[in-house]
C-alpha cells in the first residue's frame, strides 16, 4: 500500500495490486484494462451473487483467457491479499465495506456516485475520510461525467487570466439504456407535474452537487451553497421502452442543473440534460456530446464527442459498452497516481494529470 515516498509500486520494480470490486458492466471494462497493462496485477475478485462465487474472472468479464483468479465474497480474504487499490464499482455503494477496506489500508477509487463524498451525507463522509486517514488510504472517486468532464474544464481554465463562471453539460438521448435497471430512479414515463418527482432527480443526481465541490476545488475556490433545479419534458407520443410504461404526456426528458454560488453569485453549473425520445414537449437540443464553457479572460468553450473508431466494424454490444468504458477508464488510469497519494478523500486536484497509456497497434 505505497503512498507519497514510497514509489515501489509505480517504479517499475513490481506491479500494483488490484481487487476488483463486483462485475458488472462498468466492472468488466475495468477488469479488461487492468489485465492488459504491464504495471497493474489483478489479484482478487468480489462478487456479490453466490453463483460467481469460484468462477475465474476470465468467465465473469468475458476474457480470452483464464487468470487463475476466482471470484470469492469473502472479504477478510481479499484484504489478506494485501492489495494495493480496490476498484470499487458496485452499482449502490456500502460504507460499511468502504470503511472496512480503507482501515485496512487499501486504497479505493470508486465509480460508485462518488467524487468528494457529498452525496453519501456528511455523517457517512467523515466516517470515510476518519477510516481513511486511520488506514493511511486513500478514497477516489471518478468516471466520465462527474469526474473526468469536470476535470477536463478545469484544464482548460488554465489559459485564462481569470474565470468568472464554469458550465459542464451532458447532453443525450439514451433511449437506448432507458430500460436499465440503474434507471429505475429517474422515473421516465411518471405522469407531468406528479409530485416529488423533482425531489427524486435530485437525489438521483445527488453526485453532481460533488462535482460542484471538486470543481470548485480545481479552480482554488470554495461554494458556500450548492442547490438542484430540475425540468421536466413530456413525449408527444407513446414509446417503446422495455420494461416502461411510458405513455404520451409522461416524462421523457429530465434537465438537472447543480449550481455552486458564494456569496450569492452563482459561479458554477453542472447540467444534465436526459431524454429518450426526440418527441418531446417542450422541444428540447439535445447535443449529444459533453459541452464545456469557461466564461473569463479569455472564454473557453470544448465539445466532447466519445464516439467508436469504427462504426461499421462494431456491434450494436459493443457500441453500448462505450459508456461503461468511459466510466471505468477515469479510474483505472488513475490507479498509480491514487497510491502515491495523501491519505484521505483525494480528488482531480490531489492528482498530478491524468491521461492514459499509448499502445502501438500495427
Amino acid at each position: 500500500m505505497s503512498k507519497a515516498g514510497d514509489r515501489t509500486s509505480i517504479s517499475g520494480d513490481r506491479k500494483i495490486r488490484v481487487v476488483q470490486w463486483t462485475t458488472g458492466n462498468v466492472a468488466r471494462q475495468a477488469v479488461k484494462a487492468v489485465v492488459e497493462r504491464p504495471d497493474l496485477e489483478l489479484v482478487g475478485l468480489y462478487a456479490f451473487s453466490a453463483d460467481k462465487v469460484g468462477r475465474d474472472v476470465a468467465e465473469l468479464a468475458e476474457l480470452d483467457h483464464a487468470t487463475g483468479v476466482t471470484a470469492t465474497d469473502d472479504i477478510d480474504a481479499l484484504i489478506a491479499l494485501k492489495p494495493d487499490a480496490v476498484l470499487y464499482m458496485p452499482l449502490h455503494p456500502d460504507v460499511e465495506h468502504l470503511t472496512t477496506l480503507l482501515r485496512a489500508g487499501i486504497n479505493v477509487l470508486s465509480t460508485a456516485s462518488f467524487l468528494t463524498g457529498r452525496a453519501y451525507g456528511e455523517e457517512a463522509r467523515n466516517a470515510l475520510k476518519e477510516a481513511a486517514e486511520a488506514g493511511g488510504a486513500s478514497l477516489f472517486g471518478g468516471g466520465v461525467n462527474p469526474g473526468f468532464a469536470d476535470y477536463l474544464a478545469a484544464v482548460a481554465s488554465g489559459v485564462c487570466r481569470e474565470v468568472n463562471y464554469v458550465r459542464i453539460l451532458e447532453s443525450f438521448d439514451i433511449g437506448t439504456w432507458a430500460g436499465d435497471a440503474n434507471q429505475d430512479e429517474l422515473g421516465w414515463g411518471r405522469p407531468a407535474g406528479d409530485p416529488g418527482h423533482d425531489k427524486d432527480i435530485e437525489k438521483a443526481t445527488a453526485p453532481f452537487g460533488d462535482a460542484v465541490e471538486a470543481l470548485a476545488e480545481l479552480l482554488r475556490a470554495a461554494v458556500d451553497d450548492i442547490r438542484c433545479e430540475v425540468d421536466f419534458a413530456h413525449t408527444t407520443t407513446d414509446l417503446d421502452v422495455a420494461n416502461r410504461d411510458v405513455k404520451a404526456g409522461t416524462v421523457a426528458g429530465i434537465d438537472a442543473k447543480w449550481f455552486g454560488s458564494i456569496e450569492g453569485t452563482d459561479v458554477i453549473e453542472v447540467n444534465v440534460r436526459w431524454t429518450i425520445t426526440p418527441f418531446l414537449d417542450p422541444a428540447w437540443e439535445v447535443a449529444m456530446a459533453y459541452q464545456m464553457e469557461v466564461r473569463g479572460h479569455p472564454q473557453v468553450n470544448i465539445r466532447a464527442e466519445v464516439l467508436p473508431q469504427d462504426f461499421e466494424s462494431m456491434s450494436l454490444e459493443e457500441m453500448l459498452a462505450i459508456g461503461s468504458v468511459i466510466t471505468a477508464m477515469p479510474v483505472v488510469n488513475a490507479i498509480p497516481a491514487v497510491v502515491d497519494a495523501r491519505p484521505g478523500i483525494v480528488t482531480y486536484a490531489d492528482l498530478p494529470a491524468q491521461a492514459s497509456r499509448l499502445v502501438v497497434r500495427k
